[in-house]
């Protein structure tokens, strides 16, 4: 019985809160702005591709370098 009265106590004042809060609805004016591009587009231009690397450990660089295997460093199964 407890546990019915609190739903529907909390029903209701979800619902009352629910109608409060409408109420307060505030309206918004859109502006609206033209945008003109003046963009030049060179046909001469020379595509470079490069690759990088992106690092997330300011040593991981270093550490790649220093962690060189051999092929004798592989275990072997007996």
């Amino acid at each position: 019985m407890k546990a019915i009265l609190t739903t529907i106590a909390v029903i209701f004042f979800g619902t009352l809160t629910m109608a409060q809060s409408v109420s307060k609805e505030t309206k918004v004016e859109t502006v609206t702005f033209s945008v003109t591009l003046d963009i030049e587009i060179d046909a001469d231009s020379k595509k470079e591709t490069e690759v990088t690397r992106l690092y997330r450990y300011k040593n991981s660089r270093i550490k790649k370098a220093l962690s060189f295997r051999t092929k004798r460093n592989k275990a072997k199964l007996a």
